[in-house]
């Protein structure tokens, strides 16, 4: 028996005019639903409301064969590796007694030192154990710590053979190291400078390219220079686009392998081929680490929400190795506590929720195969521009610029709320409790000479100097009409100053402006917001502004998009909020 049994089918025709009546309700008149109701990423990519049979793009392949849109790997579920900065043999061991399955080293200057790198590992089954290095200079040093170890040991290097010892290191693992990669190419620094998903894939495949050049030039064949490598890949909340981006990263190193002449390169698709063969190109190997561009200083609890759902996002997307970074990564090294939850949220999405045990989850879901096949496309675009400038080295200032022009974009839609960031934009807590006290600095990645981001910094910058004041700036909120007639725009208000650390003092109900200007001057704030309906201020709007102004106000704010005597500028939905914050602060006098 079929589920849809005893359903009335609806075709996308009958779900259209359903769609065009429900938004004629809400004031939208259209005869196209899904342009109204569709949205665009920061790559062009269009987010349709509906998805059916005929978005499919082409058969992706299966799980473990090219072009690997499903997977490199015909198995499910994948590598927990934690990342290390500090020589601590103990907190290494605990990690991996305790779910972790591989591990992730910083070494060098401000992290492991090579001479204690040898102890950090002494009792690790490197056999069992992988061993990925993140070394910069050092890595010819860190590189030899483990070839000491014997042939068994597994990993990979984290070298570059664009000016770099990549290959030399590379001929050493194929002489005698079968288990080992020499070459990283780090995709995250174009994520945490604030790019896209495809500015981010463009450049991951065009430093691959460069990479697999230098290699190949050197002796290397296609497939031997191809196994050198490994992809390491932001992976954030927004799990869709997580799922998608890794999917289409695999597919777009098929079409670099096919192109190469790698035996199994790639499959059919508009970036496909020839089918693959034994011993040939095997997929691209797949790293995903949480994004650092998403996580937050403040109420940083939230950030356990995020690394899961980026976690989960990268699961489900076919990541080889997941990395989650602790939710306190913002606040300095992390502690015990913190690195345990970051390995139980890999263990709970393996184990406890099952997802472990499935093989692309996502794999055949129209909206998928249909994101996925529209990312590669434009990140396909972006490679090709990148290597029309002479590569990703001589790109280096057309990379900048493009990556600029999006971040400058975002954090327009962060200013304006319409990136919401829980916690710091949306629903803070202007009273919150540190986690725990500061600690040193995590060490940091190579960026590669792009700048390092977060989304949420003007927001926490807002709040520091909030908090650096002797007395915590305040706001006043005068509340016109019953309670019932103010509570959401008032409420909406003082979301909006609290996330700039302001806090807010209310007047309560009443419409008497003299008694509302009483309140303001008790209060002690210079600057006051209008907090009632649309009906209630044509009424009394002009009056309490007024009054306000009598009383000493600097700045009369409304909540709500009308225009009334006495009233300096609006607060609503999609207004900027960073220039609200930023002029209030100026009006209280905040000391810089």
């Amino acid at each position: 028996m079929e589920l849809a049994t005893g359903f009335e089918s609806i075709s996308r025709d009958g779900w259209r005019a359903l769609a065009v009546e429900v938004l004629r309700k809400s004031g939208i008149e259209t005869e196209a639903p899904e342009e109204a109701l569709s949205t665009a990423t920061y790559d062009g990519v269009t987010v349709a409301p509906l998805y059916d049979l005929d978005d499919l793009p082409g058969d992706p392949g299966l799980p473990g064969e090219a072009p690997y849109v499903r997977g490199a790997r015909g198995t499910p579920g994948w590598d927990v590796r934690q990342r290390h900065a500090v020589a601590d043999p103990e907190a290494v061991l605990a990690d991996l007694e305790n779910g972790v399955t591989s591990l992730w080293l910083v070494v060098g200057d401000g992290a492991i030192p090579v001479d204690a790198l040898g102890a950090v590992l002494k009792d690790v089954y490197l056999d069992l154990a992988p061993v990925v290095l993140e070394a910069g200079e050092r890595v010819r040093e860190a590189a030899e710590v483990l070839f000491g170890r014997g042939s068994a040991v597994r990993g990979n290097l984290g070298a570059s053979a664009v000016g770099g010892p990549g290959l030399e290191l590379a001929r050493r693992c194929l002489d005698g190291f079968p288990g080992l990669g020499a070459v990283t190419v780090d995709a995250t620094p174009f994520h945490d400078a604030g790019g896209s998903d495809a500015e981010e894939l463009g450049c991951s495949i065009a430093r691959g390219v460069a990479e697999l050049r230098a290699l190949t030039d050197g002796g290397l064949s296609v497939e031997q220079a191809l196994g050198q490598i490994e992809f390491r890949y932001a992976a954030t909340a927004d799990q869709f686009a997580t799922i998608a981006k890794l999917r289409a990263a695999r597919r777009l190193w098929a079409r670099v392998a096919e192109v190469c002449g790698a035996a199994g390169g790639s499959g059919g698709g508009p970036v496909g081929g020839a089918a693959g063969g034994p011993g040939g190109y095997g997929g691209q190997r797949q790293h995903a680490v949480t994004s650092s561009a998403m996580m937050t200083a403040r109420d940083p609890w939230v950030n356990m929400l995020r690394t899961t759902l980026a976690c989960f996002a990268a699961g489900v997307g076919g990541a080889e190795a997941v990395t989650v970074q602790p939710f306190d990564a913002c606040l300095g090294l992390p502690d015990a506590f913190s690195r345990r939850i970051a390995r139980n949220t890999q263990a709970l999405l393996l184990e406890e929720s099952g997802l472990g045990r499935v093989i692309d989850p996502a794999g055949g879901s129209w909206y998928v195969e249909r994101r996925t096949a529209d990312l590669a496309e434009r990140a396909w675009a972006w490679f090709q521009e990148i290597e029309a400038a002479g590569g990703i080295t001589r790109a280096a200032g057309l990379v900048a610029d493009r990556i600029a022009a999006t971040r400058a974009r975002r954090a327009d839609d962060v200013a304006h709320r319409r990136l919401p960031i829980t916690g710091v934009s949306e629903f803070p807590d202007v009273h919150e409790k540190p986690v725990r006290p500061p600690t040193p600095a995590q060490a940091a990645s190579e960026t590669g000479g792009l700048p390092r981001i977060r989304y949420a910094e003007e927001f926490e910058a807002l709040r520091d100097l909030a908090d650096a004041q002797p007395e915590r700036p305040t706001v006043f909120l005068a509340t016109i009409g019953p309670v019932a007639a103010h509570t959401a725009r008032a409420a909406f208000a003082a979301n909006l100053f609290q996330a700039g650390g302001l806090d807010t003092e209310t007047a309560g109900p009443g419409a008497d402006p003299e008694q509302i200007a009483t309140a303001f001057a008790v209060s002690g704030a210079s600057v006051a917001c209008l907090c009632s309906t649309d009906k209630l201020y044509a009424q009394h709007a002009a009056a309490v502004a007024t009054a306000l102004r009598k009383a000493g106000a600097r700045k009369v704010w409304l909540a709500g998009k009308g225009e009334y005597e006495g009233v300096d500028g609006n607060l609503y939905a999609g207004c900027d909020a960073l220039a609200v914050l930023r002029e209030t602060f100026d009006d209280l006098e905040v000391t810089r």
